[in-house]
């Protein structure tokens, strides 16, 4: 059995740059991702570096976030106060991916993942040693999982 210390402790929170918006997220992945995708890429100016936070994450401040459907399978929250960009979100299985320069402090993560790389401009690259997949891959992936 999981004592109540030990949740709290895989508890990680963040917030916008305004404040107006916080968050907590338990047991966010111990993964960072970058995204190269055009969408990602214009929404951010660069790549989308992620951690993969599930459905476990809390909102406070709702009435300050704003929803832009980017897609069909996703939408992207915003602060409609600062701008900043506070989610990905998977329309079928509400799973959150979140910035992870939002966070305050952790989840201690190891960047190790880039998708679309296919996408990726020539003028950035770096230097991690990660597992990377293209658009295919992801569409492929995303597929599969969304089937079942």
């Amino acid at each position: 059995m999981t004592s109540p210390d030990t949740i709290q402790s895989n508890t990680h929170h963040g917030h916008c740059l305004c404040k107006a918006v916080t968050f907590s997220a338990r047991n966010p992945s111990e993964h960072i991702g970058a995204c190269h995708c055009a969408t990602c890429r214009r929404w951010g100016g660069g790549p989308f570096m992620s951690v993969d936070c599930g459905q476990d994450i809390e909102f406070q401040g709702q009435e300050h976030i704003g929803v832009y459907q980017s897609s069909d399978w996703a939408e992207r929250g915003f602060c409609k106060e600062c701008g900043s960009h506070l989610f990905y979100r998977l329309k079928h299985n509400q799973q959150y991916i979140v910035p992870a320069g939002l966070f305050d402090s952790g989840p201690e993560a190891t960047f190790d993942h880039q998708v679309f790389i296919d996408e990726k401009p020539h003028y950035y690259s770096f230097a991690n040693d990660t597992k990377n997949m293209t658009a295919a891959e992801m569409y492929a992936l995303f597929n599969s999982n969304s089937e079942s």
